[in-house]
């Protein structure tokens, strides 16, 4: 038995020796099921913002409207969906996280792109709106974030129903908190 040490040849994969960097397989296979979810939960509240700014344009920067509930539920619960699709305590936790930052902000800039007119001195009603349903929405998913480690074992279904469930009912406690004056 030599015990010499390994040729520094042997660390290299041939591929690489041989000059053809082969890639690695995709890690986002968007074949599967669970990659749309995961994506349909990031997506879900600034394809609400849409469709809630183009068809009804807030009005009202003073108080909370429906939109806003329904916005910051949206925000929540997609994020919780996100966070239900990974397998590891850590990996949801941290989707969840991931997935209500990447929807706030495309959020938001979806309220500032669909705004309309540029206000001096007050932010336009749908950069307002928007900004209280993100702030709502990511309480939610900060509730979900904090229920996702502990439901892992569980049937998928459990470990985005409740998550879901906490996150919408938080937001929805929050965004009158956040119109008083």
């Amino acid at each position: 038995m030599s015990s010499s040490p390994p040729d520094d040849d042997d660390l290299v994969p041939i591929s690489v020796r041989l000059g053809q960097v082969v890639p690695p397989e995709d890690p986002e296979d968007w074949t599967k099921p669970l990659t749309w979810v995961a994506a349909a939960g990031m997506l879900l509240a600034p394809l609400v913002a849409i469709a809630w700014f183009w068809l009804a344009t807030p009005d009202d920067v003073a108080r909370p409207l429906p939109g806003t509930w329904l916005l910051a539920g949206a925000l929540a619960a997609g994020a919780a969906l996100t966070g239900a699709t990974q397998i590891g305590a850590l990996r949801a936790l941290t989707a969840t996280v991931a997935a209500a930052l990447f929807a706030g902000l495309a959020t938001v800039l979806v309220g500032a792109a669909m705004a309309g007119q540029r206000q001096v001195g007050e932010a336009s009603p749908t950069v307002a709106q928007a900004i209280a349903a993100v702030l709502a929405g990511l309480a939610g998913a900060s509730a979900a974030a904090g229920l996702a480690p502990m439901l892992v074992a569980g049937a998928r279904w459990r470990r985005a129903a409740v998550p879901a469930l906490i996150a919408v009912a938080v937001s929805a406690l929050v965004v009158p908190l956040l119109f008083r004056a």
